[in-house]
């Protein structure tokens, strides 16, 4: 679509309003492309370029505008289109909306009317809102989601092939591949990063942080980190101080050595099924591939139940508990366990929201912590893993 001057010096403006309040947000801002198309319903990406609808644009008051191409350009900036992967589009739409609303609101934007807000929810990452959103999907009214997140440009874009590029397109006419956008995007976060912790605040904006955690392409998933966890475990503990065992120091190669496994499911409640399966498949196929293991399995809430020998082939018990979470009864077992005279781990699956020994215990320890759980960094110990479905 022809750039409308009109439009462009509204742009203009907003950008200007942008950088006057947020130096973060602003980085990024200046790094979109910016386009008309009366195709899009009001504005949508392709993850690589931002487009406007000029008619419904022009409806809005200023500070909305403002929300509006931040929205987008979040969303862009964010990989949203990317990291969906296989999941559903208007699921994972609805949830992407959830998170940057949530971050445009808390920094003092507005958004046009009927913004889509969930103040439970927003302070996570997309895809735990999303696997969230999952469990209540007749819930959801999917049909009726808005979609701004794009498979590709509108064909009124004038990015298209064959049309010229935009002012503010780069090099002119030159198509920008996707994995170019998302290496451009990341390099934008990485310089808005350091732009907001040089500025008067020396602050990011809240809730990014945890999202960008999942933009970085060398992030393990949860399954991954679990094996490489479980095969990378000590052989020899006379070289270290025990008293950092429990802080995840140190890990050596498993070289064929018997190696004996604790895992605690927490059973308070917020722990599903599905969850559960995810966890105990993963745990089988490495039971599997590594015979010399020997697994203790435990429930807890703010009670310890078990142990059950986990054997490969075999059926989990049924889960028990349904209380309080106290994560203590479980690390005081494994102080006085046979196990702990040898070459042992914890694995523990929970939410994290709990009481935690103090001090840490000497066992080294993984947390698989669910969608929606506690901050990875808020661990006082060991080492933290996100459980989430692993989308290709």
């Amino acid at each position: 679509m022809k750039p409308d001057p009109g439009l462009q010096k509204q742009i203009s403006a907003s950008l200007l309003r942008v950088c006057a309040h947020s130096s973060f947000f602003a980085t990024l801002a200046l790094h979109a492309r910016i386009e008309a198309s009366a195709e899009v319903p009001t504005a949508a990406t392709d993850g690589k370029a931002i487009f406007v609808n000029p008619e419904f644009w022009g409806g809005l008051k200023p500070a909305e505008q403002d929300g509006l191409l931040l929205h987008e350009v979040l969303h862009a900036a964010l990989l949203h289109v990317p990291r969906r992967g296989g999941r559903e589009p208007k699921l994972w739409n609805y949830a992407a909306d959830i998170v940057i609303n949530g971050m445009i609101l808390r920094e003092g934007f507005s958004l046009p009317e009927g913004g889509l807000r969930d103040v439970n929810r927003e302070h996570l990452s997309t895809e735990e809102v999303y696997e969230l959103l999952m469990r209540e999907a007749d819930k959801a009214p999917v049909e009726t989601m808005a979609v701004d997140l794009l498979e590709g440009a509108p064909d009124d874009a004038e990015g298209q092939p064959g049309k010229p590029a935009p002012a503010n397109a780069g090099a002119p006419g030159r198509e920008v591949s996707k994995l170019e956008g998302e290496r451009q995007w990341k390099n934008a976060l990485e310089q808005a990063r350091v732009v907001a912790k040089a500025s008067v605040s020396g602050r990011m904006p809240a809730g990014v942080e945890r999202e960008l955690a999942n933009v970085s392409s060398t992030r393990l998933d949860w399954r991954a980190y679990l094996w490489r966890y479980l095969t990378q475990t000590p052989t020899d503990f006379a070289g270290f101080d025990r008293r950092f065992i429990g802080r995840g120091v140190y890990l050596d190669a498993l070289e064929g050595e018997s190696i004996n496994v604790l895992v605690c499911v927490d059973t308070s409640g917020s722990i599903d099924t599905d969850a559960i399966g995810m966890f105990a498949g993963e745990l089988m196929g490495i039971l599997r591939a590594y015979p010399q293991m020997r697994c203790e399995l435990y429930y807890a809430d703010a009670e310890l139940y078990g142990p059950w020998a986990i054997r490969v082939g075999a059926e989990l018990p049924k889960p028990v508990g349904g209380g309080g979470t106290d994560f203590k009864p479980f690390f005081e077992k494994t102080a006085r366990h046979p196990f702990t005279h040898g070459r042992t781990v914890a694995v523990y699956l929970t939410d994290g929201f709990g009481d935690f020994p103090d001090p840490p215990p000497r066992i080294p320890t993984l947390w698989v912590v669910l969608p929606g759980g506690r901050d990875l960094g808020d661990f006082p110990f060991g080492e933290t893993v996100r459980l989430l479905p692993i989308e290709r």
